[in-house]
């Protein structure tokens, strides 16, 4: 299995020609009404139209939704969409059966009535069928698969392909079983093209989502990471007093409306009132609020009813506002992956904005905090013993006299571990003797820990970087730049220029960035970048581990591959 790095094609000025591009073209201006379609839109949908699969790494609001709609409008079959956005679901169905020229679409998940369902699947099996979208729940269903199986899909889509990956930041145990579903589809006939579409594209969340999908010569194409128009900055404080007041005066004094993120629901509330307090017309947002509730705030914002809206990160799946000019995060995120999601709400409509990070050592404590949680041995032992029999989990739950969300939290660290497949709301074991189902799910839950604190030392690299941010950024992303981007704190204050010039070339630094080394203990990795004093590695056992240069030329820990 194989992959080719496609995205220089369009990203370097070469287009998608001959008639394969003119149908791609026309039916995306008349059938959507696209004109001109964004870079690496029209690679992507020409790519699956030619059978191949193909991964489009695209930032939130890039509009990859695109790839499979214009695909579906020119290939015959049904595009099956798997996703785990059942409000995003509804809102595509919807735009695709409302607009004039598309074939019809419809969901299948478990807030569908049974009725639709039915005339869903009529659909699907005669033909008439243009999208289908699915969550990935209901390819546990074994007769949803043995439909599509014996359906003309066209193409098979997973959608926030990030989730299939341990180093993605939304991992989900569903997503384990799509490979070996997509790989049943298409009969004597072949399998279907997968396209695959994520938001987080660091090189090894790209390379597992390509492995764990079955992608065969995959086409990676990755597009517009870089966003010039919002610039990027931290301020970092020894005291929390000063920090909260630097966020309140830095909203109120940025143009307005805006995003202000903080880590805890209480946290929404504070910063809200006190912001109200100075004259803001501010609301609080958190998964806490009634699903009605968080509708109506979605709305109002978007409708221009509130200058701020003070959130955690529940906020912002299918935020579709051009205007927003600021994105401030009052406490650090949990991975580079979903602060350049969320900054990245900002300045859609290629104006000024800004994103800044307010930043205090000791918010990394309590980040640990929240993450270190992880099972006791024997209560994966009990459920173990209370799953042998039973697959409810609300009889699980029962008889082990814990919630079900404790329950299903158990169940998806077995199905993370492979000894349990999770269908819905029951678990079917494949490990039957606790101890060694329990041995497994340790296993998982220390390398997601391990996994987590990765991910948050990046975070911290980038927020105590004196190196150009935008380019620690794109680095991240496997998108290199050739110097400082101008448009960030460090480059206003000059230190990225010093930095780049004391630097100097990277095939003159010992471990060029995106070249592949060995760890007498951590064994092979991929360096991700390099400063001045420091070199970031990426081990796929270990995670990202930052190594002082100085140390690795002392103690030779480091070796080209």
């Amino acid at each position: 299995m194989t992959t080719t790095e496609t995205e220089i094609e369009e990203g370097r000025g070469l287009s998608v020609r001959g008639r394969e591009g003119r149908d791609i073209e026309r039916a995306a201006r008349e059938v959507f009404g696209w004109d001109p379609l964004r870079p690496g839109i029209a690679r992507a949908v020409a790519d699956v139209i030619d059978g191949a699969d193909v991964l489009g790494v695209m930032p939130t609001g890039y509009g990859k939704s695109a790839v499979y709609q214009l695909a579906g409008a020119i290939l015959p079959g049904t595009v099956v969409v798997v996703s785990p956005l059942i409000a995003l679901q509804a809102d595509q169905v919807a735009g695709l059966n409302d607009r004039e020229g598309t074939r019809p679409a419809a969901i299948v998940n478990s807030t569908v009535p049974a009725a639709r369902t039915r005339e869903a699947w009529e659909r699907l099996a005669d033909g008439s069928l243009g999208y289908l979208f699915l969550a990935p729940e209901q390819l546990a269903n074994e007769e949803v698969v043995e439909r599509l199986a014996a359906a003309d899909v066209a193409v098979f889509v997973v959608d926030e392909a990030h989730c299939v990956s341990s180093w993605g930041h939304d991992f989900r145990p569903d997503y384990l079983r799509l490979g070996e579903v997509a790989g049943r589809l298409g009969g004597d006939g072949g399998r279907p093209p997968v396209l695959a579409l994520t938001a987080t594209g660091s090189r090894p969340v790209r390379e597992e989502i390509v492995q764990r999908l079955g992608m065969f010569d995959a086409r990676i194409l990755t597009h517009g990471f870089d966003r010039p128009n919002i610039h990027l900055s931290v301020r970092r404080y020894e005291e929390e007093r000063d920090k909260v007041e630097a966020v309140l005066d830095d909203v109120e004094q940025l143009q307005k409306p805006g995003l202000l993120y903080v880590a805890t629901k209480k946290g929404t509330e504070v910063f809200a009132e006190r912001l109200a307090e100075r004259g803001m017309r501010a609301a609080a947002y958190h998964g806490g609020l009634p699903a009605k509730r968080r509708r109506e705030l979605h709305a109002a914002f978007h409708d221009g009813e509130y200058d701020v809206v003070v959130a955690t990160s529940a906020f912002g799946m299918g935020i579709d506002k051009s205007d927003v000019r600021f994105v401030v995060h009052a406490a650090i995120p949990e991975s580079v992956d979903e602060y350049y999601q969320e900054l990245g709400r900002a300045g859609r409509d290629g104006e000024p904005a800004a994103a800044k990070l307010h930043y205090r050592e000791e918010d990394l404590g309590l980040r640990k905090f929240f993450g270190a949680t992880k099972p006791k041995r024997k209560e994966l032992e009990r459920f173990v013993a209370a799953a042998n029999g039973r697959e409810s989990l609300k009889e699980i739950a029962e008889a082990l006299d814990v919630t079900q969300r404790r329950a299903m939290t158990l169940a998806n660290l077995l199905a993370d571990a492979r000894v349990a497949e999770l269908s819905g709301r029951e678990v079917r074991l494949t490990e039957t003797n606790a101890s060694k189902a329990a041995d497994a799910a340790l296993e998982a839950a220390e390398a997601r820990q391990r996994i987590d604190e990765s991910r948050l030392a990046m975070v911290r690299q980038y927020a105590e970087t004196r190196g150009c941010r935008r380019q620690f950024v794109l680095g991240y992303f496997g998108d290199e730049t050739s110097g400082p981007c101008g448009r960030c704190d460090t480059c206003d204050d000059g230190s990225a220029q010093r930095i780049a010039e004391s630097r100097g070339a990277d095939d003159e630094a010992p471990f060029p960035v995106d070249s592949e080394v060995r760890h007498a203990q951590w064994g092979g990795g991929r360096v991700m970048s390099v400063e001045d004093d420091r070199v970031t590695v990426f081990f796929e056992t270990e995670g990202y581990r930052t190594l002082s240069l100085a140390a690795v030329a002392e103690h030779d820990l480091l070796e080209r591959a």
